[in-house]
């Protein structure tokens, strides 16, 4: 998962800070949707108020489809070649040191687990736990699974790229991404009509956590970078229109969670990824847009949110669970709103720890790497 606040463009501001106010909402949709089900749907009325948590996925994807492919289009921009080693060196600094502590964390503390089992270590080293992911009993550090979607996105985007520039065929590419956009509808069309049972554990497995069902969100991102990049002139029309795209956005946000009310019926999983999707890109793009409340509010707290919402991610749910385990042996009851605010700070401060003592010594040996290269 990208750091939103990375400079795309020599004439915006340094910092995003509408990409920064984006990804702790992402974030907290997280956060929210998996609190009542590790507290076995406590308190009742955030169980039924964060039900549409599970989008704040989508919106990292669409995060990670624009930055990560605006920054390889700023360089095809300025007719420099892409670097294969630069951009895995840089993809591998920042992801894997903070994963590989929380892997071994979830291996070596069993206390730390928050559900049943662990899937065998060899999926989560090759990012391939999303294949076949049974979270009804291995439920442990499930929510790895998007990261694994991200890692493929980050393994082939780049190498596409490079095909396509060699064979002169990129300004043409947009013919490709509507391609995969329809692939993916026909594909779950398809594994729905010939594979799916109409289980909870089946429609995980074959509908909701394969790469392949789940590329909208990423390929909407990459959509939006491409005419953020190579579109000056829709661009500029674009983004006279910022605060109507935030409220565009939110209609078709408010029409993907009643088409998604039942999650795991034919229209929510067959057309309610692609209309997430859209929505948060509507979104997205009204935060990028210098005419937007987004755009120019500038909030400490959402940046440092955005700052540690890998680290908060790949943490929250073991240490909703610790906290859980501590406040109990207190005396506090596990049902009561006073544990959200204790279970957030909890987070927080263990993510800002691995954000001190792993993602920034690593993001800064990064940098040392690149300029010896």
């Amino acid at each position: 998962m990208n750091h939103p606040t990375e400079r795309l463009n020599p004439n915006t501001q340094n910092r995003l800070y509408g990409l920064d106010h984006l990804r702790a909402l992402a974030i907290f949709l997280v956060f929210f949707y998996h609190y009542p089900i590790l507290f076995s749907g406590k308190p009742e009325w955030l169980q039924n108020a964060a039900q549409f948590g599970w989008t704040g996925v989508d919106l990292f994807f669409v995060l990670s489809g624009f930055l990560i492919s605006s920054q390889l289009f700023s360089q095809i921009k300025r007719g420099k070649d892409i670097s294969l080693k630069n951009f895995y060196i840089k993809r591998f600094f920042r992801i894997l040191p903070a994963y590989w502590v929380i892997v071994a964390v979830y291996f070596c503390f069993p206390g730390f687990h928050e559900r049943e089992a662990l899937p065998p270590i060899w999926k989560f080293l090759t990012f391939t736990q999303n294949f076949g992911l049974n979270i009804f009993d291995f439920g442990t550090f499930s929510h790895a699974w998007s990261l694994c979607v991200e890692e493929h996105f980050y393994l082939f985007l780049p190498l596409i790229l490079i095909i396509l520039q060699s064979t002169h065929l990129f300004k043409k590419s947009y013919w490709l991404l509507i391609f995969l956009f329809l692939f993916g509808i026909a594909l779950r069309i398809f594994i729905w009509n010939n594979f799916y049972l109409p289980e909870k554990i089946e429609w995980y497995k074959d509908i909701y956590y394969p790469t392949y069902n789940r590329l909208d969100g990423l390929l909407m991102g990459v959509s939006i970078a491409g005419i953020y990049q190579f579109r000056p002139d829709i661009w500029n029309k674009i983004s006279r229109y910022g605060n109507h795209l935030v409220v565009i956005s939110l209609l078709v946000l408010t029409s993907a969670y009643y088409l998604c009310e039942d999650q795991h019926s034919f229209n929510a999983s067959i057309f309610g990824f692609p209309l997430v999707s859209m929505g948060y890109g509507l979104i997205v793009l009204g935060a990028l847009c210098p005419t937007s409340f987004l755009y120019r509010w500038n909030s400490k707290t959402t940046t440092f949110i955005a700052m540690l919402s890998y680290a908060i991610y790949l943490s929250h749910k073991g240490i909703i669970h610790i906290t859980q385990q501590i406040t109990s042996s207190l005396n506090i009851d596990q049902n009561s709103n006073v544990m959200i605010p204790i279970c957030i700070i909890t987070c927080v401060l263990s993510a800002w720890v691995l954000h001190i003592a792993v993602e920034k010594p690593f993001m800064e040996l990064r940098e040392r790497v690149i300029r010896r290269k």
